[in-house]
């Protein structure tokens, strides 16, 4: 169907504006309520570190397949329905996480929260067909609560636990997706704009089998054995898995991920990059604060409550954000590649401050500063590389690529974590200090893949006068746009 002209009243999308940043900002936080309280969650349920890791792990998972596929599904037969449904699994996943009677329910839950990762790229196309003038400011509004809604998340978490208890995290967001959801059904038009195209979920069935396996193999090892017939198999099984994920990957109409597109320079290298520096910062975000939780008494950490943990996080997620304001600057004097190669290798030099020097809050407190001005300076430049570097007809495509594959790193990395950190436990049941320094020091080597990547970077300031370099690097938040396969 053609794309039509109608848009709504001014007054129809601000009152649209306000239910897409309520519905966002409720899923930025469902992201990361649950990171400063894991451990408190591992007590609770008389679990393993290994196990409650899949508490963060099967969320991300989850919204790594989810995303694209709610994405085509809304732009196939109606963003504010799928929107509506998905806000709805959210309340659903909220209420199953609350009332979880064991760790395996609470998994459960945690993965249909993760199907709410729709409500991104499902806002962002309400606002591309609804909204007339100020487009670019919405979706960078939008975009930005991501960020914030993060590291909010992050802060606020220790005080709803200490005046209500944990399942309040749950409990609080369940009643405001469910209000979302009805205020999108009753107050945001229908877009009447359809984009031709089919759903990939062919290529989503054996990218789930091969990142399950895979994560499950590598958060168990420990435990079961690296050479048991379990880990073996599922070894096997992620190998096997990731072969046929490729092959159809590169034989249907609707990929997930283009293949094609991949062996583009500019695709394949932020691609990249995107994998190990989520496999970085996911990784760091869901086990420093066990860190700073865990007693004195173990030889480390700070005795430190949900609240104090949180507070030592923040400044992480505040420098990430903020340093977005300057990165368009930076890029239109030295360009992109150096940009984030400065970024990666700040984080590199910040994960490798957290492992050796850890005995004073503030070696904390300036090293997650440092890893959140790098990985900031990264996350905010690689969607405009990417976008200068294919077709305008391909930019939702290929950024919205560039964005899973950051979540899949992501959930590798926390798996890789928690496997680290189970093979060095003490005998009073925490990790051993030096399970975090090799910990650490992987997440830092992460980091270095990354500026090994950035090296081949193409160099987009010489673009030219019809497209100026990066131009779009203030719009990246378009990359999340559900969009048509890419022409052939």
């Amino acid at each position: 169907m053609q794309p039509t002209t109608r848009r709504a009243s001014l007054r129809q999308q601000r009152v649209t504006f306000v239910v897409l940043a309520v519905s966002v900002s409720a899923f930025a936080l469902l992201q990361s309520l649950i990171v400063p309280v894991l451990q408190t969650i591992q007590v609770e349920y008389d679990t393993d570190q290994a196990t409650v890791t899949w508490v963060l792990t099967g969320y991300l998972l989850s919204a790594s397949i989810a995303t694209p596929i709610l994405g085509r599904v809304g732009d196939a037969v109606g963003k504010k329905k799928v929107l509506v449904a998905t806000l709805l699994m959210l309340s659903v996943g909220s209420l199953a996480a609350a009332l979880a009677p064991s760790i395996g329910w609470l998994i459960a839950a945690r993965v249909v929260q993760g199907l709410g990762g729709g409500v991104l790229p499902l806002s962002f196309g309400i606002i591309r067909d609804e909204f007339t003038g100020r487009v670019t400011g919405a979706l960078s509004v939008i975009a930005s609560l991501t960020a914030v809604g993060f590291g909010f998340g992050i802060v606020i978490a220790g005080p709803i636990v200490d005046v209500l208890g944990y399942h309040w995290l749950f409990w609080l967001p369940m009643i405001v997706t469910a209000v979302a959801a009805l205020a999108a059904l009753v107050l945001v038009p229908e877009s009447p704009e359809r984009t031709p195209g089919g759903v990939p979920v062919l290529p989503a069935l054996p990218l789930a089998v091969t990142l399950v396996a895979l994560l499950l193999a590598v958060s168990q090892g420990n435990k079961w054995g690296w050479g048991s017939p379990a880990v073996v198999s599922l070894l096997v099984t992620s190998v096997v898995g990731g072969m046929l994920w490729v092959r159809t990957e590169m034989r249907v109409a609707v990929p997930m991920i283009d293949m094609q597109m991949m062996r583009m320079r500019g695709v394949w290298t932020t691609n990249v990059i995107a994998f190990f520096v989520g496999f970085s910062t996911f990784a760091s975000f869901g086990f420093l604060p066990q860190f700073f939780q865990t007693p004195s008494s173990a030889g480390y950490g700070f005795d430190a409550t949900i609240s104090e943990s949180g507070n030592l996080l923040l400044p992480s997620a505040m420098a990430s954000f903020l340093v977005g304001f300057t990165t368009a600057w930076f890029i239109s004097r030295v360009g992109a590649r150096v940009v984030i190669m400065a970024g990666t290798l700040i984080s590199a030099a910040a994960f490798a401050s957290m492992a050796f020097f850890h005995d004073a809050k503030w070696e904390l407190f300036l090293a997650t500063t440092g890893q959140g001005l790098g990985s900031g300076l990264v996350f905010s430049s690689l969607a405009g590389v990417v976008i200068a570097s294919v077709a305008r007809s391909q930019t939702g495509v290929a950024s919205g690529m560039n964005a899973n594959i950051r979540t899949i790193g992501g959930s590798i990395g926390s798996a890789v974590m928690a496997g680290v950190l189970t093979a060095q436990l003490g005998p009073s049941g925490f990790p051993l200090e030096r399970g975090y320094t090799i910990g650490l020091c992987l997440l830092a080597v992460g980091m270095l893949a990354a500026t090994a990547a950035a090296i081949y970077l193409p160099d987009t300031r010489g673009d030219g006068p019809r497209r100026p370099p990066l131009a779009d690097a203030d719009n990246a938040e378009l990359g999340l746009l559900p969009a048509a396969p890419a022409p052939q």
